[in-house]
């Protein structure tokens, strides 16, 4: 059998300067009370973009947004630095009780996915009704990957003392989606409170989301999500479920973020931005062989074809 015959050498270039596999990051930040104010300093700002352009999916959590100001403001700084119409929005209801309520936010880059569907999870388990402060906000996108096409992604900020019962009915809520779409490959994010005395080292096996076969947990125990040098605490996770989307995750990916010391910032000035970092991971190869990995030369592409 003869070899495949090599591709024109203007496409054959075009492919060396765009090759297939760019890695799909995911990641999930703790805002922590982003309003106007937060969103009128622009060094906050100028942080923010640097730190959710490097996502391809970043779900933001603790946005106190009650005026529908902050996350457009947000999100016409991303135009400005990344390109227009790059990032899109999914903004849940506030959600809570009382005067302290968040939503949960989706940004997501136009060219790389788009969402599926979207859903807020219905707190209404009968043997553990109204379990969540802030119920999950469930939203499920393609990927332009043959080995993983969608994920559903499930963000989920707990209330301190209740980060054990929270992060226990996340089982409930992994019931719920595969019931309604029929999906195994799910990933559940955010600021789960998980560690420094909210949830107790022997608590661990009586959480299902713990010990039910098929999670992982990307982000460990011994991680610390917190800016704070004083402070070293896992709160912030990422779990998986589904071997197609295990299969994909890039060993080591998995981590906080630490954006004071990649940009420079001391202490003080990231404090500014979030006393949390953001936790992030990579799918490899999730753009394999499309021209979604390299947008900006898909009209190149499309006319060295027509040469070939």
């Amino acid at each position: 059998m003869g070899l495949p015959p090599c591709p024109p050498q203007p496409l054959l270039l075009l492919l060396l300067l765009c090759p297939g596999g760019a890695p799909f990051r995911i990641c999930a930040f703790n805002l922590q009370r982003f309003a106007s104010p937060k969103a009128a300093k622009a060094g906050v700002m100028d942080t923010l973009v640097k730190i959710i352009s490097r996502c391809d999916i970043v779900v933001l959590q603790e946005v106190m947004d009650a005026k529908g100001q902050a996350v457009p403001a947000l999100i016409s700084a991303l135009h400005r630095s990344v390109g227009p119409d790059s990032y899109t929005s999914l903004i849940s209801p506030l959600l809570g009780h009382g005067n302290y309520q968040e939503r949960y936010v989706f940004m997501y880059r136009s060219g790389h996915t788009r969402l599926l569907d979207s859903y807020l999870y219905s707190d209404e388990h009968p043997d553990r009704p109204d379990i969540f402060a802030r119920e999950p906000f469930v939203a499920r996108f393609s990927l332009p990957s043959k080995d993983l096409p969608d994920l559903v992604l499930v963000p989920q900020h707990t209330v301190p003392k209740k980060a054990e019962a929270e992060i226990n009915a996340l089982y409930d809520v992994f019931l719920d989606i595969r019931a309604r779409w029929g999906t195994e490959d799910i990933m559940f994010l955010g600021d789960f409170n998980a560690d420094c005395g909210y949830v107790a080292k022997k608590r661990w096996g009586q959480i299902r989301l713990r010990q039910e076969p098929g999670f992982h947990w990307l982000i460990g125990d011994a991680a610390d999500t917190t800016v704070r040098n004083n402070t070293h605490c896992a709160y912030d996770r990422i779990v998986v479920h589904g071997e197609r989307c295990l299969r994909l995750v890039v060993p080591g990916s998995a981590k906080p973020f630490d954006f004071p010391a990649k940009f420079g910032l001391t202490e003080a000035e990231a404090l500014e931005v979030s006393d949390h970092y953001p936790v992030e991971v990579e799918l490899n190869g999730a753009l394999r062989g499309h021209w979604l990995a390299c947008p900006a030369l898909l009209p190149l592409a499309i006319w060295l074809v027509g040469l070939g």
